[in-house]
């Protein structure tokens, strides 16, 4: 009965919860989590009362399985301690874009002792609770889903600066995907090596629209600079030959 119940408890709260209640997935499959393991614990406590199981001659046994089961399992113990922090401390919920490992996707579920991420190429990644919880994760969409774009662009020395930032600036403004408010912004970052650096920053509401609004902005500025004549930079070399005579130097013919 206990695991009748466990496996379809849940699913008939998700069903409830989805029709009367204005909850988002990442709190849904937190309730029903959550409650799945109540399920479990309760039904294991009545199946050791049935049992009749004495707890006072028993206690030593599970006293020293426990510290078996820790020294043995003590990553899996972790893992486990972790999935709970990650369901009530929601650093993560399920349908969050989030960045761990140099690995980048989709929390599609929160299990036990692992959580799966999809990643762009819909490959499924296995990370292990832990690590959201002991190393550096990056969630695109915790809070906000409002991400900025930022598009570098190298200018030829002797171009016309003040007129390549005007030119982004307007290649920003012409993007529907790009948001108003805060608005787009272009800056002359450095005088770098090979070309004078510049910046054009702009925000995007959701993180959908990023790759979409990088290839818009880049084909505009693309044609805005080429129509305007100005000169993309890319890296150049200048080769200094010093010799003590004079270089003999001949074209031949093939």
């Amino acid at each position: 009965m206990t695991f009748f119940v466990a496996a379809y408890l849940p699913s008939l709260l998700e069903i409830i919860m989805l029709q009367w209640t204005s909850l988002n997935a990442g709190n849904r499959y937190t309730i029903t989590t959550i409650t799945n393991y109540i399920i479990l614990a309760f039904g294991l406590i009545l199946f050791f009362n049935k049992l009749a199981v004495d707890w006072s001659k028993i206690q030593w046994l599970v006293a020293a399985l426990g510290v078996g089961i820790g020294f043995g399992l003590q990553e899996i113990v972790a893992n486990f301690i972790s999935g709970i922090i990650i369901l009530f401390e929601r650093p993560i919920r399920v349908g969050d874009v989030i960045s761990i490992g140099g690995k980048d996707g989709i929390v599609v579920r929160i299990k036990i002792r692992a959580t799966t991420i999809r990643d762009w190429d819909r490959k499924e990644l296995l990370v292990p609770n832990k690590e959201f919880i002991t190393g550096q994760l990056i969630n695109w969409t915790l809070s906000d889903e409002v991400t900025r774009v930022v598009i570098p662009v190298g200018l030829a020395y002797g171009g016309d600066v003040e007129r390549a930032l005007t030119l982004m600036l307007e290649a920003a403004n012409e993007t529907p995907e790009v948001m108003k408010d805060p608005g787009a912004s272009v800056v002359f970052d450095q005088f770098g090596e090979n070309a004078l650096s510049l910046k054009l920053r702009c925000f995007v509401p959701e993180m959908g629209y990023r790759l979409p609004t990088i290839t818009a902005l880049h084909k505009i500025i693309n044609q805005k600079f080429n129509d305007a004549g100005l000169v993309f930079a890319f890296p150049q070399r200048d080769v200094h030959l010093d010799s003590e005579k004079p270089l003999d130097i001949r074209i031949r013919r093939s």
